[in-house]
């Protein structure tokens, strides 16, 4: 389907038009030369009188070739459109923000691998968040990684596989050995100001209790709230654990209470799976398909066409005066008997 993106300039056609009839062409009667032996001339010569080639080509060029070319200058003007066939994407209408705790404690080997074989926590949590992400499709994920430091890992994207990537390759303390939980809610809070999205949901996963934060996380938590950003908190590891490493469980269920997020614990594998996929179920995919029809500029079709058509019409007029010329000296060679 062809479409014009300046329709009005159609109007154009009519310029012609307009310019002879405001500046009709000028004419000017002049005298014609009487023979009055053309007809004894014909009839000793053998030839008969016809039209000129000037009237051919004042015919073919004027009444034809001209308009042509000139609606097709007017048509190129006019930007003619092929529409392609309808292409459909999926919009994304929430960003994901996973924050995940890369202390000291997270290489512990208290958790199990796909294999069945112990594993340290983060072993086992980068894989059942790899599948996590996965099943995200639809969704902006972002990722942040927090020790003693908070820092984007990634920033919010649709390419997922790229997150995927990006947490493979996390280790434990290259963030830093302490936790910088509120630290980490601070900087997902400056990360969702940037966003487009109205639906902004974060889930921090950590293992201790925030010993390095600049911002408590209860006042993060406050700060999110007031901006629509809701928190799910996942704690791993042992909830009996003491010192450095034991969960703040009171914090971790205020947070999620506070932005309207759930608090879970896990302390294996298999509940840690359980848990991403409660949050699944909770967080459902929220998009939408978004279809257009890419415009393709075709005004190299008409321009095209008319160059074609002045080619054309030039060699037609080449061969006609070879013609011509050809027959006049047939002619002039016979001569004229006395």
């Amino acid at each position: 389907m062809i479409t014009l993106a300046y329709p009005w300039l159609l109007l154009l056609l009519l310029v012609p038009l307009v310019v002879r009839w405001l500046v009709p062409p000028h004419r000017e009667p002049r005298p014609s030369l009487h023979v009055p032996f053309l007809a004894r001339l014909s009839q000793l010569t053998g030839q008969q009188a016809g039209q000129g080639a000037s009237v051919f080509e004042g015919v073919l060029g004027r009444k034809l070739v001209m308009p042509f070319v000139w609606i097709c200058l007017v048509l190129a003007m006019a930007r003619p459109q092929w529409i392609e066939p309808p292409v459909s994407r999926t919009k994304p209408m929430r960003d994901l923000l996973v924050a995940v705790d890369l202390s000291g404690s997270m290489e512990t080997q208290d958790f199990t691998d796909a294999g069945g074989k112990t594993s340290a926590r983060l072993t086992a949590v980068k894989q059942v968040l790899d599948g996590f992400l996965a099943k995200r499709e639809g969704d902006r994920v972002g990722l942040i990684f927090f020790g003693t430091a908070a820092f984007v890992q990634a920033p919010f994207t649709e390419d997922l596989s790229v997150c995927r990537q990006l947490l493979g390759e996390a280790q434990v303390k290259m963030a830093g050995p302490q936790t910088a939980f509120g630290d980490a809610i601070g900087l997902g809070i400056t990360m969702f100001d940037r966003s487009p999205m109205k639906q902004k949901v974060m889930i921090v996963l950590t293992d201790g209790n925030d010993t390095s934060s600049q911002v408590p996380p209860a006042k993060a938590a406050e700060i999110a709230k007031g901006k629509g950003i809701v928190i799910h908190t996942v704690s791993v590891g042992d909830p009996t654990a003491a010192g450095e490493q034991a969960l703040d469980v009171p914090t971790l269920q205020t947070v999620a209470k506070e932005t309207g997020g759930v608090y879970s614990a896990a302390s294996d594998r298999k509940q840690l799976e359980q848990i991403y996929g409660k949050l699944d179920t909770l967080e459902a995919h929220a998009s939408e398909t978004v279809s257009r029809r890419p415009k393709r500029d075709v005004h190299h079709w008409p321009l095209a066409i008319g160059f074609v058509v002045t080619l054309g019409y030039q060699a037609i007029l080449l061969i006609w005066r070879a013609i011509q010329s050809r027959e006049q000296r047939v002619v002039t060679g016979k001569g004229v008997p006395a």
